[in-house]
């Protein structure tokens, strides 16, 4: 297994390109105290990520819970889109454990991007003929990336023109401190927005006084510059 790992990371370090290792950490917040404090950047970018993640997406599961152990983003990335890859060819019973496989390592899916790039395919596609519960779980975790794993699997839910649960979570979480989870609220109620505006207007005629102003800006982004002057006045 250890042999295994240490194969696909010598792959990825193939991909190495010493400007964005250089730039990666402060993109990501790598500092003392910031969201992304103390992660390791080996400086490859995703799609060559995605090759590698394509090339092993059959390892078991043994395998990629030790590439989430990496110090290496990247190589917890290539952990994630192995699964991604393995969930989109897999039949029902093989995505729930998939899915419950990614439930169980969500401690190791720290970073905005790690969830972004794999929560909407695995969370919330099985979530689409599942129950939801799942979903409020996370949202009440006391992780931050938990909780983005809520919000953010909910996308998929919404391209189906679902919007329940992306309305109950914005509700839960409205008064989120936390600049990362304000911009994804923002940014999923907008994607609704995209399909029903009238259902965001609803919304925001309820909760714009009171939401944070970041996730008000992202949620209003695709509304005409009056009508977002009219609701950041409020």
């Amino acid at each position: 297994m250890i042999q295994k790992v240490n194969e696909i990371q010598k792959e990825l370090e193939q991909y190495i390109d010493p400007v964005k290792r250089k730039y990666l950490p402060k993109f990501f917040k790598t500092g003392v105290g910031q969201y992304g404090e103390g992660d390791k950047f080996l400086g490859v970018v995703v799609p060559n990520t995605r090759i590698v993640a394509k090339k092993h997406k059959h390892e078991p599961f043994e395998v990629i819970a030790e590439l989430l152990q990496s110090e290496w983003h990247e190589c917890r990335l290539c952990a994630l889109l192995m699964l991604v890859e393995r969930f989109k060819k897999s039949e029902e019973k093989k995505k729930k454990e998939i899915f419950e496989f990614y439930l169980s390592q969500t401690a190791r899916i720290n970073n905005w991007d790690l969830v972004d790039l794999s929560a909407p395919t695995i969370v919330g596609e099985y979530m689409k003929n599942n129950s939801r519960e799942i979903l409020y779980s996370l949202a009440k975790s006391h992780l931050l990336w938990d909780q983005r794993i809520a919000v953010v699997s909910t996308y998929t839910l919404i391209k189906n023109d679902d919007f329940m649960d992306i309305l109950a979570i914005a509700e839960l979480l409205l008064y989120h401190k936390h600049d990362l989870m304000q911009k994804a609220i923002g940014w999923m109620l907008r994607e609704m927005g995209k399909r029903d505006r009238d259902l965001l207007i609803q919304f925001l005629e309820k909760y714009s006084k009171v939401m944070p102003r970041t996730m008000l800006r992202y949620a209003i982004e695709k509304f005409s510059e009056s009508e977002r002057k009219e609701f950041m006045k409020r």
